[in-house]
């Protein structure tokens, strides 16, 4: 079996290209914190790099930049190819199958800053009273509106 979930936040804009056959494919990479902290007490960060085909590979293009956070949903994929210098170049990837976007824009601007990547602290959301504030107008049920 080969499953991945992951939840981090985007390091650049999606790089957005077309196949010769016209099939869309985006590639962009995520940061994501680790849990534990190194023997001298600081947070390391992985950087994983994403491919993302089709129809999602353009939602990507247009939803979601530099510092969204995403969930993916994939597989991890190794390939290799001849590099320049004639040496065997190897990458390791991951090819998702489902990203989902995690945040609204204003959400994204009120929690992340550009120098965000340059550090290891990791932001919070915060969350209020009433976790369901910024979902519009409210809705008054009576009993009768209710099936049991």
């Amino acid at each position: 079996m080969n499953k991945v979930f992951l939840i981090g936040r985007l390091t650049k804009d999606p790089d957005l290209r077309y196949l010769s056959n016209n099939t869309p494919v985006a590639n962009f990479s995520i940061a994501i914190n680790r849990a534990f902290e190194n023997q001298s007490g600081e947070r390391e960060t992985d950087f994983i790099n994403i491919v993302v085909w089709r129809k999602q590979a353009e939602n990507v293009k247009k939803y979601i930049n530099k510092g969204s956070l995403v969930g993916i949903d994939g597989r991890i994929q190794t390939r290799n190819y001849e590099g320049q210098d004639g040496k065997k170049v190897y990458v390791t990837e991951v090819v998702a199958e489902n990203v989902q976007f995690l945040e609204s824009k204003g959400q994204r601007e009120q929690n992340v800053s550009p120098q965000d990547f340059n550090n290891n602290e990791q932001k919070t959301t915060n969350i209020s009273d009433e976790p369901f504030a910024d979902f519009g107008d409210s809705i008054e049920l009576s009993e009768d509106d209710i099936a049991f």
